[in-house]
């Protein structure tokens, strides 16, 4: 009898303990599955883009899709820890097997997603679809570069009100900026830079968004871009702004400015037309390059008293004495070469008359 009742008590303990493992387990799956229709529209990327994509290796419609490779999550609530977590970012990077048409409708089901990323997925072509406004609230990070996106850049952009971080460079989209990205209220960072771009600055780029990024960022170089800066640029706080490699011309000199926050600045290989000399540097101003312009007069004393690190005016209209001091001993001849009235180290020596 006794040895039957300790049979009985190991079978007890050995199925509790099976019991156990199996909560746990089922404990740490909820733990790690998505809500079920976020789950549903990433099986519909997977299918849209090839399975057999590397990016797609560990999703598995039998595992937890938070444990997804390229999925993020959002965390597990502390008073409902049960409660199906919901994909607040996707990421598809570094994938040339990815192919097929941009999967709008199907992101667009990812009704909490915040973080967009598609970069260097050649693959991935057609054009941005009106879809991803459904997430107008939500989206606040686009990275859509290096891919086989083309068409316009669409003015509907504008109805993501919550899209703070816009990267759409080094794709092959074409026509003109839209204006309406002036009224994007939260938009901070714009990147266009590698297509085929035409047309003018939108003149009120910037202009409607919040402080709370004070700092904005512009990048649109290797376009085909036309006319003069916007007048209304003098007002918005660049912190780093690149229009190199377009046709710009005329006067660009108010980007400057002492008190400016500017750290980064590239108007390199257009037709800006100013005096150099009047210009004010900004204090934190790092990297500057206004090579292959028309620009003219001196360069400004100033620049000894900025730190800056990568420095270029070649090709230019400058003349006078190159200044001495700070790091301007950084930098060697090219930094200043092709300005006939330019003299003095690191170029030749200045004739005195």
């Amino acid at each position: 009898m006794l040895a039957s009742s300790s049979v009985r008590h190991r079978a007890t303990m050995a199925a509790v303990v099976l019991l156990a493992a199996a909560v746990a387990v089922s404990a740490a799956r909820a733990k790690n599955e998505c809500h079920s229709g976020d789950k549903a529209a990433l099986l519909a990327i997977m299918s849209t883009l090839g399975s057999n994509a590397s990016s797609f290796q560990s999703w598995n419609s039998d595992t937890p899709c938070c444990d997804w490779t390229n999925v993020f999550c959002s965390n597990v609530s502390s008073t409902s820890p049960y409660t199906a977590r919901r994909v607040i970012g996707l990421s598809l990077q570094d994938d040339d097997i990815l192919a097929g048409p941009f999967p709008g409708a199907a992101i667009a089901g990812l009704t909490t997603l915040q973080q967009l990323l598609m970069i260097n997925v050649p693959g991935v072509k057609g054009t941005i679809p009106h879809d991803l406004t459904r997430l107008n609230a939500t989206l606040s990070f686009v990275d859509i570069s290096s891919t086989g996106i083309s068409g316009p850049v669409p003015s509907f952009l504008s109805e993501i009100t919550a899209l703070g971080h816009l990267r759409l460079s080094t794709n092959k989209l074409t026509g003109p900026i839209p204006a309406s990205l002036g009224d994007m209220p939260n938009l901070y960072f714009l990147d266009l830079s590698n297509n085929r771009l035409t047309g003018t600055l939108p003149r009120l780029l910037f202009s409607k968004a919040s402080d709370y990024y004070s700092d904005k960022y512009l990048y649109l170089s290797h376009n085909k871009l036309t006319g003069s800066v916007p007048a209304e640029f003098a007002t918005v706080n660049f912190w780093g702004l690149d229009l190199s490699h377009n046709g710009f011309t005329g006067d660009a000199s108010f980007l400057f400015g002492v008190n400016k926050s500017l750290d980064y600045l590239n108007l390199s290989h257009n037709v800006f037309d100013f005096n150099f000399s009047a210009v004010q540097l900004p204090v934190n101003l790092d990297g500057l390059d206004l090579s292959h312009n028309h620009i003219y007069g001196d360069i400004p004393d100033q620049v000894v008293d900025v730190t800056v690190t990568y420095f270029n005016v070649s090709y230019n209209r400058l003349t006078g004495v190159v200044p001495t001091g700070g790091t301007m001993f950084w930098f060697d001849a090219s930094c200043f070469q092709h300005n006939k009235g330019l003299c003095g180290t690191p170029l030749p020596p200045c004739i005195k008359h």
